[in-house]
Order: structure tokens, then C-alpha cells, then sequence
């Protein structure tokens, strides 16, 4: 079973593309959907423990939790010691899951591949792409987002030339969702030792 890995930095289109792997048949595990379900769940009373008053009716309000770690190092370490554990427990089943199925490619969307160490756990990484202008435009036409928000997220992540020079696939979405989804099927179909359908 082949592993693949998709990262990207904020606003490169990454849930698109993975949903587009997912339309291609390819299972999926979507690490920010998995950190939902484990705020909803198993982290909750720790994180409650860890940062007091984040828990909003059995489960962490994550508005409240950004407002208390966001432009503290620490407590953001904190916090990840605490999910990232339990992200890749939850990821590592899903794996099991798709090797006793029989699956032949699975993907990881995992935003913070390369800054959490998570390069260990794949056979292939997809990094997502997009000019810098691109980026910036996109991430500044979401709700609540400011220059200060995008450049502190930034900031955390690994610099986009960096993910793009250790990638094996790349999916630039600027080119249009057709393109990208063009490319998707070239990935697969290398894989897979086939030609694109």
C-alpha cells in the first residue's frame, strides 16, 4: 500500500485537492477533521485541563483555545503535545483499516507535514502550490482573517519553496481546478504504473 502525503501552506488549495484524490477512489484521513472529532472526544478534558475555560459544552471551543495559544510558543506546544499524539493514533488506524481492505493508495492530509516530522510515515509527498499573490488573496477573503493572522500563520509554517524542493508530486492550483484535477488523476495513474484515464 502506497502513502501518500499532502501538505501545502495556508491558501494553496489543499482540502480541493485531497478532495479530489478522495473523488479518484483514494481514501482519505483528513488530520484537521481528525483534531475536530478529538476536541469533540478524547482531548477534550486534557485541554480543558491545560488551558482552563476552552471547554464550551463538552467540547473545546476552538475559537477560545486560538485566542489563548495564538502568539504564545509554549502554550502552542503545549497544546500540540497533547493532539498530535492523538492525531497520528487516529491516522494509524484509519491505515489499518485501508491495509486489511486491501486499499492500494491511501492519502494523508496532513497541513503540517513537514513541521510536525510526519515525512516518516509516507512513501510519497504531494505538496499543493500556488504563486504567493495567489496565496495572499486567497487567504485574505476569509472571514475573520487579517495581514497580521495570514503572517503569524506564515510564520509557523514551512516556507512554500522549501515544501515544493522536497515534494515528489506537485499540484499547482492556480492553473484552475481542471488542471489540478488533471494532474491528481497523472499522479495516480503513475502509481498505479498506469497512464492517466
Amino acid at each position: 500500500m502506497i502513502i501518500l502525503g499532502l501538505t501545502g501552506s495556508i491558501g494553496m488549495g489543499k482540502s480541493t485537492t485531497a478532495a479530489m484524490f478522495s473523488e479518484e477512489g483514494v481514501p482519505v484521513h483528513d488530520s484537521d477533521e481528525a483534531v475536530h472529532r478529538i476536541y469533540a472526544g478524547p482531548a477534550a478534558p486534557l485541554i480543558e485541563a491545560a488551558f482552563p475555560g476552552t471547554l464550551v459544552d463538552g467540547a473545546v471551543d476552538r475559537p477560545l483555545l486560538a485566542q489563548k495559544v495564538l502568539g504564545h510558543p509554549e502554550k502552542l506546544r503545549r497544546l500540540e503535545a497533547i493532539i498530535h499524539p492523538l492525531v497520528r493514533e487516529d491516522a494509524d488506524a484509519f491505515l489499518d483499516a485501508a491495509r486489511k481492505r486491501g486499499e492500494q493508495i491511501v492519502l494523508l492530509d496532513i497541513p503540517l507535514l513537514f513541521e510536525t516530522g510526519g515525512t516518516d510515515r509516507v512513501d510519497r509527498i504531494v505538496v499543493v502550490t500556488a504563486p504567493a499573490d495567489v496565496q495572499r488573496e486567497r487567504v485574505l477573503a476569509r472571514p475573520g482573517m487579517t495581514a497580521e493572522k495570514f503572517e503569524a500563520i506564515l510564520a509557523r509554517q514551512v516556507p512554500d519553496a522549501q515544501k515544493r524542493a522536497r515534494a515528489d508530486f506537485l499540484v499547482d492550483t492556480s492553473l484552475g481546478i481542471e488542471a489540478a484535477r488533471k494532474r491528481v488523476r497523472e499522479i495516480l495513474a503513475e502509481l498505479r504504473g498506469g497512464s492517466a484515464h
